[in-house]
């Protein structure tokens, strides 16, 4: 018994605490194969090389999710294996493209924590950086998790709630080298919509809607070698429900957010993010996206926009999120606030 290993416990974490997350992934082209045929993921500057160098990329990168959700993976066995919920995002920036053939590895720091009143869990908050095999960092994000216990007699650490930022500054946003959208193909990208199409407080319905599959998702999280319990193990749960990775539901939200957005090509900003509620296996996730503000970038035809995407489940009304309460609606699955490209 002695060998293996249950997990983190809140008390076992300190500020200041710097883990590096073990067994690195490298990433081939069999990981975008499998994306999209996990997700309806389209967007055309990810699925053709082609299209990809002529806008200034030596080839078509892996798709800005999965790359998030290799480098995420990482962190579960360390950060959220004993993880009541992962609660909340900030501070994300893509800083460098993944290419097929990169090895990616994790390492967080522990930047705050807070005992929850009931003394049973706590609120961890780790800062994730994502490096290639040359140690360049291509991703880093902010996370916030609660955790539970192992002993609720265990003394409560002093409260340190990190201050983050509510939005990553456009000046801060990452451009990939050589990006250039002037000879931007439309007709290939599959939508005319270009930045100044958009308005602020403009909102899109993408329509087309996702039926979970209980397969699915959880080939999906096996792909990035998330291994926190509550998502295969369904007695974990009191209600014998797998609960689905909250990564599966963006990744499919962002695939539908194509309808109305195939020119939003690249994600490079995190804003903020939300798992309003669980999603099971059955329920089918539709989307709907809102235009938050607009920057332009130094690139040449590139322009940014920050786009909160919201999942929903089953009949729910488009563009509602939050009942009189302030309270998010029982039918929404997700509420994330991040920044695309887009050519202008």
């Amino acid at each position: 018994m002695g060998k293996t290993n249950p997990g983190r416990f809140f008390e076992d974490y300190r500020v200041g605490e710097v883990i590096a997350h073990a067994v690195p992934r490298t990433v081939a082209e069999g990981e975008r194969a499998l994306y999209h045929a996990l997700y309806p993921a389209r967007h055309a500057l990810y699925s053709s090389d082609m299209f990809a160098q002529d806008c200034g990329l030596e080839s078509a990168p892996l798709d800005d999710l999965a790359a998030f959700h290799v480098v995420f993976g990482k962190t579960v066995p360390d950060i959220s294996l004993n993880a009541v919920a992962n609660l909340g995002y900030a501070e994300g920036r893509w800083l460098a493209p993944v290419w097929p053939g990169d090895t990616l590895n994790s390492v967080s720091e522990v930047i705050g924590l807070k005992q929850n009143s009931n003394g049973k869990s706590g609120v961890v908050y780790v800062r994730t950086t994502g490096l290639n095999q040359n140690g360049e960092p291509v991703l880093e994000y902010v996370r916030w998790v609660m955790v539970r216990k192992r002993d609720p007699d265990a003394p409560a650490p002093e409260t340190v709630i990190p201050a983050l930022r509510t939005v990553v500054d456009p000046a801060d946003l990452v451009i990939p080298e050589g990006l250039d959208f002037t000879g931007y193909n439309f007709a290939l990208a599959g939508e005319p919509h270009r930045w100044g199409d958009y308005e602020i407080g403009e909102k899109i319905d993408h329509v087309d809607g996702v039926t979970l599959e209980e397969a699915e998702h959880m080939l999906a999280t096996r792909l990035w070698q998330n291994t926190a319990k509550v998502h295969f193990d369904a007695t974990f749960r009191p209600d014998g429900q797998r609960l689905i990775y909250g990564g599966h539901i963006i990744s499919l939200a962002r695939a539908l957010s194509f309808n109305g957005l195939a020119n939003a090509q690249m994600i490079v900003g995190l804003n903020g993010g939300a798992h309003a509620n669980p999603a099971f296996s059955g329920l089918t996730v539709k989307a709907w996206s809102e235009v938050l503000d607009k920057a332009e970038t130094s690139a040449p035809g590139v322009g940014a926009l920050r786009l909160r995407l919201v999942a929903t489940k089953d009949g729910a009304e488009p563009f509602a999120l939050k009942g009189d309460d302030g309270k998010y609606k029982p039918e929404v699955l997700l509420d994330l606030d991040y920044w695309a490209l887009i050519p202008i």
